[in-house]
């Protein structure tokens, strides 16, 4: 069996250097609270999207997510046409772009949340997921053992 030794020191020093702006998902897509959620759910694979950021007066209020979709519509019984407004995550937990991946990787884990809408002066200017953290680590991990 093969075991990787993973120093601690190099993962801390990519949290703390690497700032959200650069590994950000900038493609945001964001919906009317008052749409339903049939026409969210079409406009998420669509645009092969995870989630959806929810605006009131185009405001963001909100996020919808695909478990959103799987555990609440499912669990509650929820026609499709309801609107996202009642299926969406809120109020909305967000960070900013100057912040570097600790504080990401912190905020989701004490929130118990998998995607952080990044916003900037009340506009939403990216998105990040774990699955984007993880990415970024296991590469910068590859590169270090080049």
């Amino acid at each position: 069996s093969f075991f990787l030794i993973f120093d601690m020191n190099f993962f801390e020093s990519i949290q703390h250097k690497t700032k959200i702006s650069q590994i950000m998902n900038k493609n945001i897509i964001s919906v009317d609270e008052s749409v339903s959620s049939l026409h969210a759910a079409k406009i998420m694979e669509d645009t092969k999207v995870g989630s959806l950021i929810v605006l009131e007066n185009a405001l963001p209020i909100g996020i919808v997510t695909d478990r959103d979709f799987a555990i609440k519509i499912t669990a509650h019984s929820y026609p499709v046409d309801t609107p996202v407004r009642r299926i969406m995550s809120s109020p909305l937990i967000s960070i900013d772009s100057n912040s570097d991946l600790w504080e990401v990787s912190d905020l989701m884990s004490s929130s118990k949340i998998r995607t952080l809408p990044v916003i900037d002066d009340g506009l939403v200017v990216g998105i990040i997921t774990v699955g984007d953290l993880m990415n970024h680590m296991i590469k910068n991990f590859k590169n270090n053992l080049n």
